[in-house]
């Protein structure tokens, strides 16, 4: 099973499996303008407060996101909602951020964020985040974490970044947010760390399994799904790394590194992009090999992630120069 173990396989593609999220990091941001301040930093549009449902239920969204420097480079992605859904200037909101991007992140933002009006906090240790994923996860959230309160169906509808959230009498409320990271249904689940840690304990309950990193990383790589501090770095521009489309709001007023991003829409291109590559029957390629155009002579690119997919063999992410044809072949 290439190092997928089939235990794991036979979840996600037949049934439901959960995926532990340490690589995630949480963090609130208050004060008197927490939005408008983050709106001259992030490249995203800021999410509209939760529409009033009943039974304890609101719908909203997650928005995805990037903060770039001035030079149109990416020091990280992130995903962010409204903090209880609430509406107002003074509505706090809760960053989803990957850990590989969170010392420049944090860095980023006691430069530009004035904490009178936007404070960062870690709440990390205070929440949690559980990825549920399968063909059955919509029936297992909407049974063992929103009480039938949200139909397996509803679930199913969502599209990326919508959310339901769910009111179970705590401090914070129990999110469900719809995520296309991986290529089978999945949602992610944030909520506060005892929340999490009894859903945790249910699956285990259940027999759910919790899946292994290279079972992820087949299923990201068979959607195409880049990850910070793997095929998205600081050395890279959004446009480079195809996010451009989910991140950046071309009709939003100024955010940093905004004069890049549009120069290049407007008037440029980009040397490079990040394609997801097939690769030949044999041993994968490690991370960083670079790849060379067909005649052996030039170098076209490099890899930035690989995996063995049970049903689509080997797999990568790598970033090729524009001159490749997006279906032509490269060699490592």
């Amino acid at each position: 099973m290439s190092g997928v173990p089939r235990a794991d396989w036979d979840a996600v593609t037949r049934a439901v499996a959960v995926r532990e999220r340490p690589d995630r990091q949480r963090w609130t941001v208050t004060g008197r303008q927490p939005a408008a301040m983050l709106l001259g930093v992030v490249t995203g549009r800021m999410p509209a407060p939760w529409s009033e449902g009943s039974s304890g239920v609101t719908t909203g969204r997650a928005e995805y996101s990037a903060v770039l420097t001035p030079k149109g480079r990416t020091l990280s992605d992130l995903r962010l909602w409204r903090d209880g859904g609430e509406a107002g200037e003074e509505a706090p909101l809760l960053l989803d951020v990957p850990a590989a991007g969170a010392e420049a992140l944090r860095a980023h933002f006691r430069r530009f964020l004035p904490p009178r009006l936007a404070r960062v906090d870690d709440v990390t240790e205070a929440s949690g985040m559980l990825t549920v994923l399968g063909p059955g996860a919509a029936d297992w959230i909407a049974r063992e974490a929103t009480g039938l309160r949200v139909e397996a169906s509803e679930l199913d509808a969502l599209a990326e970044g919508d959310l339901k959230a769910i009111d179970l009498g705590g401090h914070r409320p129990l999110v469900v947010i719809r995520t296309r990271d991986v290529s089978v249904p999945a949602w992610d689940l944030v909520g506060s760390s005892e929340d999490v840690a009894a859903l945790r304990d249910r699956a285990a309950a259940n027999a759910v399994p919790t899946i292994e990193s290279a079972t992820w990383e087949a299923l990201r790589l068979e959607a195409g799904r880049p990850a910070f501090g793997l095929d998205i770095t600081d050395e890279h521009i959004p446009v480079e790394s195809e996010i451009h489309n989910r991140a950046i709001d071309y009709e939003k007023g100024c955010y940093t590194g905004q004069e890049v991003i549009v120069r290049i829409r407007d008037r440029g291109r980009v040397n490079r992009h990040l394609r997801r590559l097939r690769l030949a029957d044999g041993p994968l390629p490690k991370v960083g090999v670079e790849l060379w155009s067909p005649a052996g002579d030039k170098v076209v690119g490099a890899i930035t992630s690989v995996a063995r997919s049970p049903r689509e063999g080997g797999l990568a992410l790598a970033y090729v120069r524009r001159e490749v044809e997006p279906s032509g072949p490269v060699h490592v």
